[in-house]
């Protein structure tokens, strides 16, 4: 039986979104199937053969109640919620997993309907504790909701003791996720997300009937990095946010569309604010970037936002201890600092949540005073494209087009934990596509079957000269889109630049055998939310230790990475730390100004694929702390080398001066791609040196080996909290 997700079904063309990718497992559609006319309510629709009954009655607007059905996850069919009468049919039927037929008559709201409606309602609040006013979930339940739109209006239990109702112990799954399991309706949407997206077979149902219960068997953590998710799924409270409990009501909190700047996807976020607080961070749906997942970091670290703030301007006395000062003091002592210092001495670093805003600021402010040493913390290989063209650091092939290819190959990237989005991208392509996926590292759980090539960079050489007999080789060049993602990480070694050398010049063979000329081939994953907006600008990647060692005044725009530190500055070297939370950059600063974080400003940033989107303000910043490129303008003001620039609009102007693409929001502009690429590129002397070098035949190391309690990113993000210096 064909069943579609529900946006599928929605499309104009489903059928082309269902295309087969490869030849040799999928025959060709020649056509597209004759639709086949239903009547929902005595309206027609036309649809596809295999559509469901609720998919073809969301086409002509009618809403059936469901809790089980998720448009995302297999069809299971067991809430029995969305009972419909079909007109000869002896029984009413599950419009989830019932496919239409020609001429099907569907009654969604005859008096059979609403009678099983109210019998399927009674029966699950038999069971149900009733505790909504304690409920984390009351206010967004769908089970209050649908009780109230679709259940009876009386009760028939009359044990006022609740003597007779089910209680079920709560399972400990970890410190994200609350359980309260008597509540639990046994939809088994948490358990098919485990094992279909998130693809851990943690969850299950044990026992029968009244004895059945969703658990973990053996107690144990829910281990994955999408684990959050499972909060917005369930349809009930038997699933809530720990860190969230008994903070607030939905109707309680304010709710400003946003943008995760904590992995390089740029998810979509909703940020739920109250009185000037941050209280939880939700997923806000992209089909093109985060569907409507959110990976745990994104959504559980808006805890480290209210701890260790730097809250006002602070200026390092004749002991070097940091003194708070007012905002004339702290600026003025870094303006003399500036002008005392030779253009050539003075430099700049940008982190890795610095905003698009922030970064020409500052690379305006450095160039009017005639230097050039602006540099971000993350360094990156230029020359070993050959040339600085976007392509060779963007991820080209587009987050969502990901799923259309038919081979993968990951070079030195555990994108589980780099990316955990992209991971489950990856995963939804191996199983609905049959997708193959090839991994040159070191062996790690990805949540899907790969086969794994080696850990040793010199197969990229071989596979690039063609030498390798290796089947990976075999299977990239037939492929219709192959895809190469590489890790960034990798690029920072002494052989990073013939990585990428070699990497561009495997894709550049591959493109040139694609009869489809748009497909991307190679793909960078990047590793933070400022990089490719940084590139763009003419940030040079890397701070170089040459830098370091002759400079006299240092900016640090929000670097806490720890690529700059007091063993590697001169000894009369001040430093300016420019950032929202006190870490190791701050630790090192002599003067230090309170920035605003990514939930406090209206900034832009570009994700890897190259895709501009902007944050706005859910919350103001705390103490005496202000948006970026605000506290540039008015260093630039007393240094004398004011910005022409006064407003967020003017700002953004000069972005576009800058580069046009980092002001088109949501959208991905085509790059000059292989053939340009490579025409320039054998144009520099720089790119054939790099090319005789040999690439070593060491290890590619990855930043995560392998998953578990002490490395789960959201248990090492809530410990740095305590103590972020020494992590």
């Amino acid at each position: 039986m064909l069943r579609q997700p529900l946006s599928k079904a929605l499309a104009l063309s489903p059928c082309a979104r269902l295309a087969p990718v490869t030849g040799r497992r999928y025959a060709q559609v020649q056509a597209q199937p004759e639709k086949v006319e239903v009547f929902i309510d005595d309206k027609p629709v036309y649809v596809l053969p295999g559509t469901t009954v609720l998919q073809a009655a969301a086409l002509v607007g009618v809403e059936i109640p469901r809790f089980c059905y998720h448009e995302r996850l297999a069809v299971a069919g067991n809430c029995r919620m969305c009972l419909v009468e079909v007109e000869k049919s002896p029984k009413p039927v599950a419009a989830c997993a019932m496919p239409v037929m020609k001429g099907m008559r569907v009654k969604t709201t005859s008096d059979l309907t609403r009678k099983a409606r109210e019998g399927v309602m009674e029966f699950l609040l038999v069971n149900h504790p009733l505790d909504c006013p304690i409920c984390d979930q009351g206010g967004e339940c769908d089970l209050q909701d649908q009780s109230m739109a679709f259940g009876s209006d009386k009760s028939r239990f009359t044990d006022i003791h609740f003597s007779g109702k089910r209680a079920v112990e709560d399972k400990d799954v970890g410190p994200l996720i609350k359980t309260v399991m008597t509540r639990c309706i046994h939809c088994t949407r948490c358990i098919r997300f485990a094992s279909e997206v998130a693809g851990i077979d943690d969850l299950g149902t044990t026992g029968r009937g009244t004895d059945m219960q969703v658990g973990t068997y053996v107690e144990k953590m829910f281990l994955s990095e999408l684990s959050g998710n499972v909060i917005d799924l369930c349809p009930v409270g038997a699933l809530t946010s720990k860190p969230y409990s008994f903070a607030a009501r939905p109707w309680e909190t304010r709710r400003i569309d946003s943008i995760d700047v904590l992995d390089p996807l740029g998810s979509n976020i909703v940020v739920a604010t109250r009185t000037n607080e941050v209280l939880r961070i939700l997923p806000r749906t992209n089909e093109e970037i985060n569907e409507e997942w959110l990976a745990d970091k994104s959504r559980f670290a808006c805890d480290g936002l209210k701890r260790q703030r730097l809250v006002t301007p602070m200026v390092a006395d004749s002991r070097g201890n940091l003194t708070p000062v007012e905002w004339e003091d702290a600026i003025v002592a870094a303006a003399q600092a500036i002008r005392d210092c030779p253009p050539e001495k003075l430099v700049a670093v940008a982190g890795e949540m610095a905003d698009a805003e922030a970064l020409v600021s500052l690379k305006d402010l450095v160039n009017r005073l005639g230097g050039e040493h602006v540099y971000t913390e993350q360094s990156f290989p230029l020359a070993g494209a050959g040339t600085d063209l976007r392509s060779s650091y963007l991820f080209n092939t587009k987050i969502a087009n990901v799923e259309e290819s038919d081979f993968v190959l990951l070079i030195g990237t555990n994108v589980r934990f780099e990316a955990p989005l992209l991971n489950a991208r990856l995963r939804k392509a191996f199983i609905h596509k049959e997708t193959d996926v090839a991994l040159i590292g070191p062996n790690v759980d990805l949540t899907y079957e790969y086969m794994h090539v080696g850990d040793s960079a010199s197969i990229v050489k071989e596979l690039a000269s063609g030498t390798s007999n290796h089947e990976v080789l075999k299977r990239l060049q037939s492929a219709k889109r192959p895809v190469l993602i590489l890790g960034a990480d990798q690029l920072k070694t002494p052989e990073g630049a013939a990585l990428l050398a070699y990497t561009q010049e495997l894709a550049l063979k591959l493109q040139g055998k694609l009869e489809d000329k748009e497909w991307k081939v190679l793909n960078v994953l990047q590793r933070n939310a400022s990089q490719v907006a940084a590139l763009d600008m003419g940030y040079k990647p890397g701070v170089t230790a040459d830098a370091l060692k002759n400079a006299k005044v240092v900016y640090l725009l929000g670097a806490d990475g720890g690529q700059v530190t007091r063993e590697s500055l001169p000894k009369d070297c001040v430093v300016i730390y420019q950032g929202h939370h006190g870490d190791r950059g701050a630790s090192i600063a002599d003067v230090v100004f309170p920035g605003a974080a990514y939930t406090e400003k209206r900034a832009t940033f570009v994700n890897a694929e190259g895709r501009p989107q902007q944050t706005l303000v859910a919350v103001t910043p705390p103490g005496k702390a202000r948006e970026d490129w605000k506290i540039i303008r008015a260093l630039s003001e007393v240094v004398g080398a004011g910005l022409p620039y006064d407003t967020m609009d003017e700002v953004r102007e000069r972005l576009a001066d800058v580069s046009p693409t980092l002001v088109c929001y949501g959208e991905v502009q085509d790059n000059n791609y292989f053939a340009q690429a490579q025409a320039l590129t054998q144009a520099l002397h720089c790119y054939f040196a790099i090319k005789r070098r040999l690439i070593s035949p060491e290890c590619i190391p990855l930043l995560y080996g392998a998953l578990s309690d002490e490395g789960h990113p959201v248990v090492v993000l809530r410990a740095a909290l305590s103590d972020p210096v020494s992590m």
